[in-house]
């Protein structure tokens, strides 16, 4: 059970703890008057925890920052450093949560926590990929670090969320990709445009813009007067996705200029009909 966990679940035994703690310390946590170096490691770390449950994470990284500092060797000072990170993260610090989650690596790699802290420190990354518009160096290090707790902790109750996200992001690295494709094909900037639809094909091909990626390649290729290379995405897209409206527009395109959605010439496009479709890989 993660530090976490054991957190959450003792809100019952906290809630009966903490008017004592309360009576016993001159005011406690009901004033923030009183010295934190007047609490003993374990009353600061659960006035820590009562800074979280009263929604005020910035005071409780402080808090936790203080069992740290006041008292560094105890074992309430490595559970404080992972909560901080914590606390951080839910007051949207992320810079601070990131820095936090990283020192309990690099001081408690062996510790049960520690797949958290590299969870916290992924997440201090992808909970600020918000638009395909931005810039997407966050994106590849949410992806660098999603990947470090899917390999290093596979095992872990984290891996799971850990490869959903990083599905999620590696489909918002796709969308970018299409989204500045789709402003030189707007444009008539065609090679331009081909370029990046050919990264989702050949790169992102498991994400969900691959079809429409196809799509634009077959109005892209249209538009230069390459019908091979049409064609030939368009029998890409009619063999992987069939069912979906980009091979129904693919379609009307190709047949209203009289051509079929077959294999055709030596591009690019052909080497990967061969290797996905036929799986010839030589």
């Amino acid at each position: 059970m993660t530090v976490l966990s054991r957190a959450w679940g003792r809100r019952l035994a906290f809630a009966a703890v903490l008017p004592l703690v309360l009576a016993g310390c001159s005011g406690g946590f009901a004033s923030r008057d009183v010295p934190l170096d007047s609490f003993s490691a374990e009353e600061l770390f659960l006035r820590g925890e009562f800074e979280i449950e009263s929604r005020n994470p910035e005071e409780a990284a402080r808090v936790f920052g203080e069992v740290e500092r006041l008292y560094p060797y105890s074992e309430w000072a490595r559970r404080a450093v992972i909560m901080q990170a914590f606390a951080y993260h839910r007051d949207e610090d992320y810079e601070n949560s990131r820095a936090s989650a990283q020192r309990y690596l690099d001081f408690y790699s062996g510790e049960e926590d520690a797949a958290y802290a590299q969870y916290l420190l992924a997440l201090s990354f992808y909970d600020q990929i918000d638009d395909v518009g931005r810039d997407q160096g966050l994106t590849f290090q949410a992806l660098q670090a999603l990947r470090a707790v899917i390999e290093t902790y596979p095992d872990s109750e984290y891996a799971r969320s850990a490869i959903l996200k990083f599905d999620l992001a590696y489909d918002h690295l796709a969308g970018k990709e299409m989204e500045i494709g789709r402003y030189y094909l707007k444009r008539d900037h065609y090679t331009a445009a081909i370029n990046r639809f050919r990264v989702v094909v050949e790169q992102f091909q498991t994400t969900t813009h691959t079809p429409e990626a196809l799509l634009r390649l077959v109005e892209s290729y249209l538009a230069l007067g390459l019908t091979d290379e049409a064609r030939t995405a368009g029998a890409i897209l009619g063999h992987n996705f069939r069912a979906t409206p980009w091979y129904q527009d693919a379609y009307a395109l190709l047949t209203g200029r009289g051509l079929t959605l077959e294999p055709a010439g030596e591009g690019w496009l052909s080497s990967v009909y061969r290797q996905v479709i036929r799986g010839e890989w030589i």
